[in-house]
């Protein structure tokens, strides 16, 4: 799902089965896209170096830690989630990682990726897989990142997916979601592509339904005004501590005694 004009005719409210979205046609869609930077962008290239820019400044912030009590993630190993051919990786991810792994369910995008990062060090392994189906490597990543994806998955499928991505964060970990997001209350599918566009708020309650703590969202900043609105999310697994006990909850009338 790259950038896509917002507004009316942009896209039908979402009235079909698995939440509105269609796998097959997705693949299909993707398979027929050019493996350039264009192609990842949905004809919006002129923005990749603002969406750097936003994202870095986002990521570094994460990266600081000030929001754990426990410490800030390491900078060991990330992964880079429907990663087209790597344009994340090349331009954010490798800048901050000694490591990054791609996901990506398109094998041409992929197979592209290795001219277009060049001969590089720092990019492992190489996922052919779509995310409904990806399961990573448990306590393996202190950063995963995931941007312009997500709206390919049926609600279902991202709480799970979200909560794979929890057991696969190492201590301190934090998931980073950037993704299109509708400036009403409604869901908007896309006919052509068999994605959806979400509202924050039904994205922040897959985030709770997961067991995910937000930690930070932002709004990317001077995007073209006819572009959906753009917002990145920070997130950690819920924890044991993030629940009041009982004996709080007894001391202040929330249980009785």
């Amino acid at each position: 799902m790259p950038l896509k004009v917002a507004g009316p005719g942009a896209a039908a409210p979402s009235q079909s089965g698995m939440d509105g979205i269609d796998y097959e046609l997705g693949a299909d869609y993707w398979s027929k896209v050019d493996p350039t930077i264009d192609g990842m962008l949905g004809g919006f290239a002129q923005i990749s170096p603002l969406d750097i820019e936003g994202s870095s400044k986002f990521l570094k912030w994460c990266l600081k830690g000030s929001w754990s009590e426990s410490g800030s993630p390491s900078t060991g190993r990330a992964l880079d989630c429907g990663a087209g051919i790597g344009r994340v990786t090349k331009y954010l991810l490798q800048r901050h990682f000694q490591t990054v792994d791609m996901v990506e369910q398109d094998a041409k995008f992929l197979d592209h990726s290795r001219a277009y990062l060049g001969p590089t060090s720092k990019v492992d392994q190489r996922f052919c897989s779509g995310l409904q189906s990806f399961t990573p490597q448990s306590a393996h990543y202190d950063v995963i990142w995931s941007q312009w994806v997500l709206g390919h998955l049926a609600d279902s499928d991202l709480v799970a997916f979200f909560q794979r991505c929890a057991r696969g964060l190492k201590a301190n970990g934090v998931l980073i979601v950037k993704e299109n997001t509708t400036s009403s209350d409604t869901v908007e599918q896309d006919p052509q592509d068999g994605s959806v566009t979400r509202p924050d708020a039904l994205l922040k309650s897959l985030f709770a339904q997961a067991d995910l703590v937000l930690i930070k969202d932002l709004q990317q900043l001077k995007f073209p005004a006819e572009l959906y609105p753009v917002k990145m999310y920070a997130l950690r697994p819920k924890t044991a501590s993030d629940s009041p006990d009982e004996a709080k909850l007894k001391a202040v009338g929330m249980l009785p005694d």
